[in-house]
C-alpha cells in the first residue's frame, strides 16, 4: 500500500458536503454507510434512487416534477432521464440574487471588474429580453466566439433562460475551426468580441468574425462586445450591433424562464476535430445540471463562501463546468490572458489577492511550473487555498508530489478525468479520502466504470480500457444530424456492445481503490503486440531537465510497430548521443525494454489541442502516411509542418 501524500483532517471530513450527503442517503434509505466506497457501490447498484437523492439534495428547481428518474437503463444509448420534469437551466444557476459577488473578471492589462449576483440577474434579464425581441425561442441555437469573460457567461445564461441551446468557441480558435463547428448547427445569433489582448499585445478578431458570419448563413444577428478597443468599427460585419446597444433593447424586468422538458438540449459540445469535422454532441438540461452540481458540491465540496478559478476558455468543457459554480452561489474568478505573463507568478498573485479557495488548472501548467523549478508557496500567501483541481491530460506521480512540495502541503488535490462527451467526470476526488501520488481518488458517484482487458473482462492492478457499464444523465442525448445514432454508436459502443468505451487507458488499484490514467487508448503503443501507455514514457522522459516536452507515437515498421520519441529541448540544449543514451537507459531501467524508442528526434514544438492535450494522433497519421484532416483543431498547427518535412527520413 503506498503512502498518501495527504490525509484529510477529522474536521475536514466532518464538514464536507460528501459527509452531509452520506447522512442524507442514510436517513432517506435507512442505510448505515460510513465511507465513500460503500456509498459509491450503492450509487451504481441503485442508479434511479441515487439520482433521485442527488436531485433532492441539490434542491433542483422544476416547475413540474419528474414521473420517473430514468425510463430504461437497458437503453444504452437512449435512456431518458427525469421523464416528465419541466425546468429551466438558467433558473437553477440564477437562484441567488443578492449582493454577494458572482464574477470577478481579470485580464492581463486591466484591474479586476466584479458583478454581484443581483447585478448578474438584472443584466441577464436585459440580454434575455433582447434575444426574445430578436425572435429567439427554445428551438434555436445561440453561439459565442469569445474569451473567458463575464459577457460570455451572461450570453449563455440569457440563451438558456429562453430554453434555447448554447454552443461556444474561445477566441483562441482559428476562423476555420469556428466555421467547421457553427456551420453544422445553424445558429441564429453570434456573440463575439472585437479582439483580445495576449502578452499585452492587442489582436483584432473582426476579420475572422466577418468570415465566420459570411460562411454561416444562418447567423442573422452579431452582438459585438468592445474588448480590445472602446469603439470598434463593426460596420463591415453583417447584422452587427454593439453589445451596449443590444443591452438597451431589453428590459430588466423579471426573467420569464422558459420551462422545457428535462431532456431538452441545453449545450452542444464539440469534439476536438483532429480526425475530421468535429462531432456535435447534444446534451440535456437536467443531465448537465445534476451531474455538474454533483461534482462541484458533493465531490469538490464547494460552498457559498468559496472563491473559484479554473484556467479555461469557452472552447473547453471546463468552462461549462465553471459556469455551474453559479448554482453553488460561490464567487467565480474569470481570467483571460497568458498565465505566464508577465511572469509565472500571475495566477498565484491572483490566488493571494482574491483569496481564492479552489484553483483549477491543467497538467500542462503544473508541468511548466515544475520544469521552471518555480515554487509558488515561496513567493505568495496561499493560506486561502483549500483545494486544487487538475484535468486535461494525465499528471505524473511526480507532478502530484510537486503540488504538495511547492504549492501547499495541506491541500485537497482533486485530479479529474472525464470528457467533453459527458461534460463532466468519470473519475474524480473527494476531501474525505486520502490522495495518492499519480492516482485519481475514486470513481465518480453514479458512474459505473471499470477497466476492461482486451477480452472484455474487468481487471484490477493492470492497464486496460476505461468502460462505463450503465447510462449516466450527462451523456449526450444524441449527435447533431445523426438520426439513426450511427455516429454515436461508432464513437463509444462498437468495441464492447452495450457498454460505453471512453477511449482512455487506465489502471484501477485494488488496495487504494484509486485510478491512474495513461492517456488516450487510440494512442496506445503496441511494439511486438505489448500495450504501452504513452504517459508511462512521458513520466520518465519529462523528468530530464534537458527536455521541455515530448511526444511518443507508434510507427508501422516491417510488419510490427516501433516507438518513436520526439523531444522538444530546453533552451540551449542539444540532443547529443549521450543524452539519447541516458533517456533510453532510464526508460529501460524504470519501465521496460519495450518502452525504449527506436529513434529519438528533436523537434521545435509539440502539437496540442485548445484544451491542453497532446495530439499524438495527428503525428501518428503523418508518420504512417495518413492525412491530417483538421489542423484548425490545434492551438499550434504549424508544429506539424516539421513532422511532414522529416517524414522521408523516418521512412528509410
Amino acid at each position: 500500500m503506498p503512502t498518501p501524500l495527504w490525509i484529510p483532517s477529522e474536521e475536514r471530513v466532518k464538514n464536507a458536503n460528501m459527509t452531509r450527503f452520506i447522512d442524507f442517503v442514510n436517513k432517506r434509505y435507512n442505510k448505515g454507510f460510513k465511507d465513500y466506497f460503500s456509498l459509491y457501490d450503492w450509487s451504481i447498484e441503485n442508479i434511479p434512487d441515487f439520482w433521485a437523492s442527488v436531485w433532492d439534495f441539490l434542491d433542483i428547481k422544476a416547475s413540474r416534477g419528474y414521473e420517473k428518474v430514468v425510463d430504461d437503463l437497458s437503453k444504452f444509448p437512449g435512456a431518458r432521464w427525469f421523464v416528465g420534469a419541466e425546468m429551466n437551466f438558467a433558473e437553477n444557476l440564477l437562484r441567488y440574487r443578492d449582493d454577494k459577488i458572482a464574477f470577478t473578471f481579470k485580464c492581463e492589462t486591466k484591474p479586476p471588474v466584479s458583478i454581484t449576483y443581483n447585478e448578474l440577474y438584472r443584466t441577464v434579464a436585459r440580454i434575455s429580453s433582447a434575444l426574445r425581441s430578436e425572435g429567439i425561442t427554445k428551438n434555436d441555437r445561440v453561439v459565442a466566439y469569445m474569451p473567458n469573460m463575464t459577457e460570455t457567461a451572461i450570453a449563455m445564461l440569457a440563451t438558456t433562460s429562453l430554453g434555447a441551446t448554447w454552443a461556444s468557441c474561445g477566441s483562441e480558435l482559428g476562423m476555420q475551426a469556428v466555421i467547421d463547428r457553427f456551420s453544422q448547427i445553424e445558429p441564429k445569433v453570434l456573440f463575439t468580441v472585437d479582439g483580445y489582448v495576449y502578452k499585452n499585445k492587442p489582436f483584432s478578431m473582426l476579420s475572422d468574425v466577418k468570415a465566420v458570419v459570411e460562411a454561416v448563413s444562418s447567423i442573422k444577428k452579431v452582438v459585438v462586445v468592445p474588448y480590445a478597443s472602446e469603439r470598434p468599427d463593426i460596420s463591415s460585419i453583417p447584422g452587427a450591433v454593439d453589445y451596449r446597444e443590444f443591452l438597451k433593447q431589453g428590459t430588466d424586468s423579471e426573467i420569464a424562464f422558459e420551462q422545457v422538458p428535462a431532456n431538452h438540449p441545453v449545450y452542444i459540445m464539440f469534439s476536438s476535430g483532429t480526425t475530421g469535422k468535429p462531432k456535435c454532441m447534444v446534451q440535456g438540461v437536467a443531465g448537465i445540471l445534476l451531474n455538474q452540481l454533483k461534482e462541484l458540491i458533493i465531490h469538490a465540496d464547494l460552498k457559498r463562501d468559496d472563491t473559484v478559478i479554473y484556467m479555461t476558455a469557452p472552447s473547453w468543457m471546463m468552462w461549462n463546468w465553471l459556469m455551474a459554480v453559479l448554482g453553488v452561489g460561490a464567487r467565480i474568478i474569470l481570467f483571460d490572458g497568458n498565465p505566464g505573463y508577465p511572469d509565472l507568478g500571475t495566477m498565484w498573485r491572483l490566488v493571494e489577492e482574491e483569496r481564492i479557495t479552489f484553483f483549477g488548472t491543467s497538467a500542462t501548467y503544473i508541468n511548466l511550473l515544475k520544469a521552471q523549478n518555480y515554487s509558488p508557496k515561496e513567493n505568495f500567501d496561499l493560506s486561502s487555498l483549500k483545494s486544487m483541481g487538475q484535468t486535461g491530460s494525465p499528471l505524473s506521480a511526480e507532478g502530484f508530489q510537486y503540488v504538495y512540495e511547492h504549492i501547499k502541503s495541506d491541500l485537497h488535490f482533486n485530479s479529474l478525468a472525464g470528457g467533453t462527451d459527458i461534460n463532466g467526470c468519470f473519475a474524480i476526488g473527494t476531501p474525505i479520502l486520502p490522495v495518492y501520488a499519480g492516482q485519481l481518488q475514486c470513481p465518480a458517484l453514479g458512474m459505473k466504470i471499470k477497466a476492461y482487458d482486451e477480452k472484455g473482462n474487468p481487471v484490477f492492478d493492470k492497464q486496460a480500457e476505461l468502460v462505463c457499464e450503465a447510462p449516466a444523465p450527462s451523456m449526450p442525448l444524441y449527435f447533431w444530424n445523426d438520426p439513426d445514432y450511427k455516429r454515436y454508436l461508432d464513437a463509444y459502443f462498437t468495441v464492447y456492445p452495450g457498454k460505453w468505451r471512453h477511449g482512455d487507458y487506465v489502471q484501477f488499484y485494488s488496495d487504494t481503490k484509486g485510478i491512474t490514467f495513461f492517456g488516450r487508448s487510440d494512442a496506445i503503443l503496441k511494439p511486438s503486440g505489448v500495450r504501452i501507455g504513452t504517459a508511462e514514457i512521458y513520466n520518465i522522459v519529462d523528468k530530464f531537465p534537458e527536455i521541455a516536452d515530448s511526444l511518443a507515437i507508434g510507427q508501422n515498421w516491417e510488419g510490427d510497430q516501433r516507438v518513436l520519441l520526439f523531444v522538444k529541448l530546453s533552451p540551449g540544449v542539444t540532443l547529443t548521443e549521450e543524452l539519447k543514451k541516458r533517456i533510453k537507459d532510464a526508460l529501460r531501467d524504470k519501465a521496460s525494454p519495450r518502452h525504449v524508442p527506436a529513434l529519438i528526434i528533436d523537434v521545435p514544438d509539440i502539437p496540442y489541442t485548445f484544451n491542453a492535450k497532446k495530439v499524438e494522433s495527428a503525428v501518428t497519421n503523418i508518420v504512417n502516411g495518413r492525412p491530417v484532416t483538421n489542423r484548425d483543431a490545434l492551438v499550434n498547427p504549424e508544429s506539424l509542418d516539421y513532422f511532414e518535412r522529416i517524414l522521408p527520413e523516418l521512412q528509410k
